[in-house]
């Protein structure tokens, strides 16, 4: 069982990054990892201590500061194709749930370190033609003045 590993939204995220290249978007990164140390709120067991976060986008367009995340419907909780499943739902629902609060707290360091945050669904990418269009629109309006 250790030799198996997952490829999480592997297939997704290729398809974003050929959609990048077809429509001559360059200048992103994928999998650059963010380390944040945020300090342990008071009357917590490790009050006064730091807690190290690590947020890894699923691409980054450095030069304009914009991140962005791919969630996947399952397990990210998608409001339109989400479903918690029905055997082993007290397993199931807190993991998600762990999962939505995650996503939160990444956009949230993001956003306090300076970068905007894009976040999309898995099935925005059926209409690639229409995520790349707003994908250069982001990267437009955030274009730094030279």
């Amino acid at each position: 069982m250790a030799k198996i590993r997952g490829t999480g939204n592997r297939s997704t995220e290729l398809a974003v990054a050929q959609g990048f290249r077809s429509a001559h978007i360059t200048g992103w990164r994928r999998h650059v990892t963010f380390t944040f140390r945020i300090q342990v709120p008071p009357g917590s067991t490790a009050a006064g201590n730091t807690q190290i976060v690590r947020v890894r986008p699923d691409f980054i367009f450095r030069k304009t500061r914009l991140a962005i995340f791919v969630d996947g419907c399952f397990w990210h909780c998608c409001p339109i194709h989400s479903k918690i499943p029905e055997s082993n739902r007290s397993f199931w629902e807190p993991k998600l749930q762990a999962n939505v609060a995650r996503d939160r707290r990444a956009t949230h360091l993001m956003h306090g370190a300076g970068w905007g945050v894009l976040r999309f669904w898995e099935h925005e990418l059926r209409d690639m033609e229409h995520f790349l269009e707003n994908i250069k629109r982001h990267l437009k309006a955030t274009q730094l003045p030279l």
